[in-house]
């Protein structure tokens, strides 16, 4: 393995405190490298990681370039080996699983119909439309389904000890394959998907065909009361965790010589099947905010992204013209006001005007 002898690049600028982002060395399969060795621009570099330790709510901030890792810093406490929750990130997680599952035969397509997985559901008397609902729609956000934050349904959801009988429950609040609505619930269903395809926890299956082949390692993830995984959020992994996940879709699914995911997935997971969702009215370095299957995509200055984006400011970004993968993770915010939304949008636009800039 290559492992590149690094310069601290530092400078000192309107006499503030020079800062330090050079990456650690650790046996962890990451191979680091130079600034200028990937064609970065360290001065820039260092102005991010100068406004980065500004932050009380940032805990990490990663930049990878072909392969190598060449920034790294941590803050408010926070060291390499700390994992945190990642929030909905998990959910692109889901996303890559699905198509796992979908290649081994535990689901038949993206066409499959959620129902199929949940006999104890009563369909004929209930709304007909959720009969239809396929995995591919789920993925798409294009369910139908609540988004139970804005539409009333998230204390319904945490205070039930059994979720599944929500699936008849909630209501459509539009036709499923018509429109773009985020939905917590239906991802976390899409992780039942896979569990009872699959006849292996959502863990289990995750570190069989996935993780344990990347050298990833989960030391917390929380279960919904009937004791499934969450596949809609808050997986605990650690930064370098993360950005091995973003590598493995910049590489097209294949991780060292295995192809762990699909390459067809991946595509078909980063093309945009929603132009009008939420968050453009939070984001001001990030536009034209689009949805693929639990991924989402934007532009950033002159350059097209594809990235995870979890509830706080945790997010993997991914820039496949650049060959660069970026993750920031933060300090988990309780509440969806404006308060929560503003401490999530400064580590977002951190990352935007950083990538506006390369």
């Amino acid at each position: 393995m290559l492992v590149a002898t690094l310069v601290l690049w530092s400078c000192t600028k309107n006499d503030e405190e020079s800062v330090s982002w050079q990456p650690l060395i650790q046996n962890d399969g990451w191979q680091i490298s130079g600034a200028g060795e990937q064609d970065l621009d360290s001065n820039f570099l260092n102005d991010l990681y100068r406004e980065a330790r500004k932050l009380d709510n940032l805990y990490s901030l990663l930049v990878i370039k072909n392969g190598f890792i060449v920034a790294e810093g941590y803050f408010n406490g926070k060291s390499v080996y700390d994992a945190s929750s990642t929030a909905s990130v998990t959910k692109s997680i889901t996303s890559a699983l699905t198509g796992i599952a979908i290649r081994e035969g535990f689901i038949t397509g993206k066409n499959q119909k959620m129902k199929d997985f949940f006999s104890e559901i009563d369909w004929k008397s209930t709304d007909p439309g959720k009969s239809e609902i396929t995995v591919e729609q789920i993925l798409q956000m294009r369910s139908g389904y609540p988004w139970e934050e804005v539409d009333g349904y998230l204390n319904t959801l945490f205070n039930t000890t059994n979720w599944i009988p929500l699936l008849s429950q909630f209501p459509l609040m539009h036709n499923p394959g018509t429109e773009f609505g985020y939905s917590n619930f239906t991802s976390h269903i899409m992780g039942i998907i896979i569990s009872r395809g699959s006849k292996r926890t959502l863990l289990a299956f995750a570190k069989e065909f996935l993780f344990d082949e990347m050298g990833i390692t989960v030391p917390y993830w929380p279960a919904d009361p009937s004791g499934y995984y969450y596949a809609m959020g808050d997986i605990y992994l650690t930064p370098r965790n993360l950005a091995k996940f973003g590598q493995l879709y910049l590489n097209n699914g294949k991780w060292k010589d295995n192809q762990l995911i699909p390459t067809d997935w991946i595509n078909q997971s980063q093309t945009v099947y929603s132009t009008t969702t939420y968050g453009r009215e939070i984001l001001k370095t990030i536009h034209n905010l689009q949805y693929g299957y639990l991924w989402w995509s934007g532009t950033s200055g002159s350059h097209t992204i594809w990235f995870a984006w979890g509830h706080g400011g945790q997010m993997i970004v991914t820039i496949k013209e650049l060959n660069i993968v970026i993750v920031a993770t933060a300090a988990p915010q309780p509440g969806f006001d404006s308060k929560s939304w503003q401490k999530e949008s400064s580590v977002m636009e951190l990352v935007g005007r950083y990538i506006s800039g390369i």
